[in-house]
C-alpha cells in the first residue's frame, strides 16, 4: 500500500555553503525522468511522489534551514512545503519544478517567521538546557575530516550564517537559492515571483554585503576567497 513519505528531518543532512567558497562541484544527483514522476505523481501516484521529494529534500531542507536559522524550524517548514506540494501538485503547469518546490518552502518560511514577528536571530546550533551551546550536530559533522579541519569547517559555517542572517530576507532568500543551491537566475524569479532584472539587482547587494561581511572571518576563508586590502572585487 503507498503511504507518503513525511520528512523525518536532518539526519545525515549538513547545510550547504556557496559555490564561490567551494573547491569542488556538488554531488552529481541520480537521473531520473522527472517528467513522467510528476505525470504519474498528478495521476494519483503517491510512489512518484515520493521519488520526486527524496530526489529534493536535501536542498528543501537546506533552503529552510538558511532562512530560518533553526533546525527544528526548517524541518517543519520542510514538511509543511512537501505536504503542501502533494495538495497541489495537479496545478503544477510545466517549467521548474525545483523553483516550484523552492516557491512552496519559502512561502512556508515566511509564513513561520511571520508568526514569530520578528527576524530569524536563533543559532544555528541549540543549546543545552542550562544555556550552553551544543556541540556541532551530528548532521554537521564530516567523518572525512580531521579534528582542526572539522572545526575550522565549523567555524566557517558560523560565520557563514551569521553573514546571511545580517542580509535583508529578499537578499538572503535570493543569495541562498542562487549562490548555496546553484538554482538559475530565472528559477529563482520563478521561485519568488520577481522580474529576472530584479533578481540580479539583489544578487548582486546581496553578494556585495556577504563577501564584505565574511572578510571580518578572513582567516578562516579559502585563500582564494580572501579580498586584498582595499578590494572590492
Amino acid at each position: 500500500m503507498e503511504s507518503l513519505i513525511f520528512f523525518l528531518g536532518p539526519q545525515g543532512l549538513k547545510p550547504s555553503c556557496p559555490s564561490w567558497l567551494k573547491n569542488s562541484q556538488s554531488d552529481k544527483i541520480i537521473p531520473m525522468d522527472e517528467q513522467a514522476l510528476i505525470h504519474d505523481a498528478q495521476a494519483g501516484s503517491l510512489d512518484a511522489f515520493n521519488t520526486l521529494i527524496l530526489h529534493y529534500q536535501d536542498s528543501i531542507f537546506n533552503t529552510a534551514l538558511r532562512i530560518l536559522s533553526d533546525e527544528d524550524l526548517a524541518a517543519d517548514a520542510t514538511q509543511e512545503a512537501f505536504l503542501s506540494a502533494f495538495k497541489s501538485i495537479s496545478s503544477f503547469r510545466g517549467g521548474s519544478f525545483k523553483a516550484w518546490l523552492m516557491r512552496t518552502v519559502t512561502n512556508a518560511c515566511y509564513d513561520e517567521l511571520r508568526r514569530q514577528k520578528r527576524r530569524p536571530t536563533t543559532p544555528l546550533e541549540p543549546d543545552t538546557e542550562d544555556g550552553d551551546e551544543m556541540d556541532s550536530p551530528r548532521w554537521l559533522a564530516d567523518p572525512n575530516l580531521s579534528p582542526e579541519q572539522e572545526f575550522e569547517a565549523d567555524e566557517l559555517e558560523h560565520a557563514l550564517q551569521h553573514c546571511l542572517n545580517n542580509l535583508p530576507l529578499e537578499f538572503k532568500t535570493v543569495v541562498v537559492m542562487a549562490d548555496v543551491q546553484g538554482m538559475d537566475y530565472s528559477e529563482v524569479a520563478i521561485a519568488v515571483r520577481v522580474p529576472l532584472g530584479t533578481i540580479k539587482s539583489r544578487l548582486a547587494r546581496a553578494r556585495l554585503r556577504l563577501r564584505e561581511c565574511l572578510q571580518g572571518f578572513t582567516e578562516l576563508l579559502p585563500a582564494a576567497f580572501r579580498l586584498e586590502e582595499g578590494s572590492n572585487a
